[in-house]
């Protein structure tokens, strides 16, 4: 493993069960179909706080920043 997907990797442990299943599930699975283009934004989507990450990631809210949909839908279809 790469220095910065064990970065990423590591970025994906929150504490939070929820968090940690998609998040990691989606680093097994569906992070290396991700463009090479959205790897970054998945890595400032990391940056979001715990309960709005949730929120957006199960479908509570949606986000304004249009950046981050298509990251978070393949989040969602990975897990």
């Amino acid at each position: 493993m790469d220095a910065d997907r064990a970065r990423i990797t590591w970025a994906c442990r929150r504490g939070m069960l929820e968090l940690d299943l998609m998040l990691e599930g989606f680093m097994e699975r569906g992070y290396d179909a991700l463009p090479e283009a959205e790897r970054p934004v998945f890595e400032r989507l990391l940056k979001t706080g715990d309960q709005q990450l949730l929120a957006w990631l199960m479908g509570h809210e949606q986000t304004d920043e249009k950046e981050f949909i298509h990251v978070i839908k393949a989040i969602r279809t990975s897990t």
